[in-house]
């Protein structure tokens, strides 16, 4: 039996969310929930192509994405997304997602992937999404405005809740310096549900320790709920965090509970 039994459940969605992201997170569900029904494991992992970032795109990841592109296409606004690229529908608005954040995990069947998804206008943020696509919970935010939650509100890093990407052969000494000072640590193989269990005071903070492994869609949701919860986001050398739909660009990206808590990962990334 390699089907995964379980079900997929209706994004919780709060009242104000703007009708595009909310089409795009139901669309994402039930995308995923058909994809599981229909598809085996091995099947929901099978790589049918290259996508647009430079990473493999899944069975999973295109079967989710395709239908978050027909749902901005009913709307008319442009897309970017990891595996299509940039859609240009002529739009002054564009859907920024991430379609299936931690599709190893979805395609495995470990409850630990999400939609995020951030509307754009002329390139400025307006609000953002993401939703536990295995609990259908949800993380709403409008870009400039206070949240219902709150991050931990930590600042030192040593003794600290945190989340990381796995290592990478290149970054391995920036990794095990971060992780040598935390408290406690979590590898879960999805940035963006990670991102926001910062800006719900879950964890203390995010990081991708120097690997410049995250695009601009990894990172887009995390730009607006953090913020807004009382957090930072950084990237770890300092660049400029910005919506471009240049998928070849990479980050390495810092979700902490305050700027301070974000200064320290970064400058212990740097050593």
């Amino acid at each position: 039996m390699t089907l995964i039994p379980w079900p997929v459940p209706e994004p919780q969605l709060a009242q104000a969310t703007h009708p595009v992201l909310a089409d795009a997170a139901r669309a994402a569900a039930a995308a995923y929930r058909e994809a599981r029904r229909l598809h085996t494991r091995p099947q929901l992992a099978e790589e049918l192509a290259m996508g647009a970032d430079g990473t493999p795109t899944m069975r999973v990841d295109s079967i989710v994405e395709d239908a978050i592109a027909e749902s901005a296409q009913r709307h008319g606004v442009n897309l970017l997304s990891e595996e299509a690229g940039f859609v240009d529908c002529g739009s002054a608005t564009t859907l920024v997602i991430d379609p299936l954040d931690g599709s190893s995990n979805a395609a495995s069947g470990v409850p630990l992937s999400c939609f995020a998804g951030v509307l754009a206008r002329d390139s400025i943020a307006t609000e953002a999404l993401t939703v536990w696509l295995d609990t259908g919970r949800s993380w709403w935010a409008r870009a400039g405005q206070s949240t219902p939650y709150r991050t931990s509100g930590r600042t030192t890093l040593d003794g600290a809740a945190v989340c990381l990407l796995r290592p990478k052969p290149h970054a391995r000494d920036e990794w095990l310096r971060v992780a040598d000072r935390a408290g406690r640590l979590r590898i879960l193989g999805t940035t963006c549900l990670e991102s926001v269990l910062v800006a719900e005071g879950s964890v203390d903070a995010f990081a991708d320790p120097g690997s410049d492994t995250l695009r601009i869609v990894d990172l887009a949701a995390a730009m607006v709920t953090v913020p807004a919860a009382g957090g930072a986001v950084v990237d770890a050398r300092g660049r400029t965090l910005e919506f471009d739909p240049d998928l070849t660009r990479r980050w390495s990206g810092i979700a902490a509970a305050t700027p301070r808590l974000a200064d320290e990962v970064a400058e212990t990334v740097l050593g």
